[in-house]
């Protein structure tokens, strides 16, 4: 969610939350299809998704588990798991407990230092060793009095038991003892919410009504159980914007890369919201998206704002417009072998019309027929009597210079952005007066990469000073790789407010690694503000608007 979007799993509270040896997972996504041995993952059939509730695995190693898993038709030990690209041996010994390797057929298989006796028997009955009293320890074959002093005394200093296997390391406990009272004993770990939630309200479960907060139970969006018992938000206090600056009408145009933003992800109730209030919250008119993973996530936040199934986007005080999206028919980059699309959100009834869309495709080629640099997305727009032109870049893309989600700059990385500059856009600003190149460029303005740019006399807007990054460990930011670059003639009606937003990114239902309160993209999303005659349509009297994704006729009309 970082930003990267994940699914945790929510281990259970009771035994009757075991069910036919299936896993249940949290309220993020649904994924009670997996069959699993006891509490432990089937790493040969689990997502993305699921494989990043794991201790230390982030998208980027669970994208490469999985398509070392398809590599090599499947995993046929555990131990296999250690030949990816991010695992290795040290973070197998990690998350080895949690893990096991099953085909199709149920038989399963464990880490040899993991191994169970007696599979058959449901791991969720006996005592819970969390919550135990010396009592009902002492009660389980095998434990002393002394003996279970040593588990209560251990539990109090180092927290609850994260696997039963925990128990070696508690005095007088040791391997053989510990096989023979397995199956006597089980494990359940409460979630808590992260500390970071709501643009760092401490605990969101805990907030308290006010007219920004709105609390949802999760039986009223028909999720499956598990994860937070409710979605408290928390927005920013803002009041609708009056669509103008000093008396003239402005429009505000924004870029955001919502980072993997694939069909599941977008479903996801706090990430919708987010998406969605910031748009309404910041009065943004046009909307650049980068990194779809599915071509048609976009539509989900486009059908939301029409039609307003989540109580903080029905509730808004001003107009919610009506909304249109389209995306790329073709994708404008890769990211580990995954295909990453580009699209475009606007309010129509701000008077805003699309013209045409393309893909910038660069003369150069891998070799094999197929593009080698990402293609940025031009999309003309009509606002009012002036027409715009938008360049949606992303550029931040996955090099050999990336390891892990961190940025190294080395030349290779160096020649590929230039290049994808300097190629893309070549023969198309000369006639463009009001063009904007924005996106994820994923290096600062000021970096010599960019000068392609700058020798189309187009200034970046972000200073490199302002970060446009967040997670929730580091809300303000270290990078600044997010921006607006505008021609000379936009920027004689740019009214020089442009911003970074930072507040309402995050929500209870998004994960935040084994938490949740995570941010909705490590990416903030960038506002800038311009006087545009908008001739804007008047809106429903309640805000309100029947859904319209606008994708079909546009997408058919490009085809290439």
């Amino acid at each position: 969610m970082g930003g990267i979007l994940g699914c945790h799993r929510s281990l259970p509270k009771d035994p009757m939350d075991f069910c036919q040896n299936k896993r249940k997972f949290s309220a993020a996504c649904n994924f009670s299809h997996i069959l699993v041995n006891q509490e432990r993952l089937n790493i040969n059939t689990a997502t993305e998704e699921e494989l990043m509730t794991l201790p230390g695995v982030n998208r980027t190693v669970a994208r490469n588990i999985v398509e070392y898993r398809e590599c090599i038709d499947g995993f046929k030990k555990v131990e296999d798991l250690a030949l990816v690209s991010g695992v290795g041996a040290t973070k197998l010994e990690v998350i080895k407990l949690e893990i096991c390797v099953s085909n199709r057929t149920g038989s399963s298989q464990h880490s040899p230092s993991s191994l169970r006796k007696d599979h058959d028997h449901p791991v969720s009955t006996g005592i819970n060793i969390n919550t135990a009293t010396p009592s009902q320890l002492m009660s389980i074959r095998g434990i002393t009095e002394k003996t279970a002093k040593n588990i209560i005394v251990y539990r109090n200093v180092h927290g609850p038991f994260k696997s039963v296997d925990d128990l070696v390391k508690v005095d007088h406990m040791n391997s053989s003892l510990l096989d023979r009272i397995r199956f006597q004993v089980f494990v359940d770990r409460s979630r808590t919410q992260s500390t970071n939630t709501n643009g760092g309200l401490t605990n969101a479960s805990k907030s308290h009504s006010s007219p920004t907060s709105v609390s949802l139970q999760s039986e009223d969006l028909d999720l499956p159980p598990g994860g937070p018992p409710q979605i408290v938000s928390a927005r920013p206090v803002v009041e609708p914007f009056s669509g103008l600056r000093d008396g003239k009408a402005v429009v505000r145009v924004a870029t955001w890369n919502l980072q993997c933003c694939s069909n599941e992800k977008a479903n996801n109730p706090g990430v919708k919201e987010v998406v969605c209030m910031t748009l309404l919250e910041n009065d943004i008119k046009l909307l650049a998206v980068q990194d779809l993973a599915d071509g048609e996530s976009l539509e989900k936040f486009c059908a939301e704002l029409n039609q307003g199934t989540l109580p903080s986007v029905q509730k808004w005080g001003g107009p919610r417009g009506t909304w249109k999206c389209i995306v790329s028919d073709k994708p404008t980059g890769q990211i580990h072998k995954r295909a990453a699309f580009s699209g475009f959100l606007w309010n129509s009834a701000s008077g805003i019309e699309l013209k045409d869309a393309v893909i910038l495709e660069s003369p150069r080629s891998s070799g094999n027929g197929r593009p080698a640099l990402p293609q940025p997305y031009l999309a003309r727009f009509k606002i009012g009597l002036s027409e715009l032109t938008v360049m949606n870049f992303h550029l931040g893309l996955t090099q050999p210079g990336e390891q892990n989600g961190n940025i190294h700059t080395d030349d290779s990385r160096s020649l590929h952005v230039t290049d994808a500059v300097r190629d893309t856009i070549r023969g198309q600003i000369p006639g463009e007066n009001l063009l904007l190149a924005l996106g994820d460029f994923g290096l600062p303005p000021d970096s010599r990469e960019l000068d392609p740019l700058r020798m189309e006399k187009l200034s970046a807007l972000v200073p490199p000073t302002q970060f446009t990054n967040i997670s929730t460990h580091n809300l303000q930011g270290s990078r600044c790789v997010d921006n607006m670059w505008a021609t000379h003639t936009l920027k004689n009606i740019y009214t020089g407010h442009c911003w970074v937003v930072r507040e309402g990114l995050t929500n209870p239902w998004i994960p935040d690694n084994w938490s949740w309160g995570g941010v909705a993209s490590d990416h903030c999303p960038v506002v800038a503000e311009f006087h545009l005659d908008s001739a804007a349509k008047e809106p429903p009297e309640n805000g309100s608007s029947m859904a319209v994704v606008e994708r079909g006729e546009i997408t058919t009309r490009h085809e290439r």
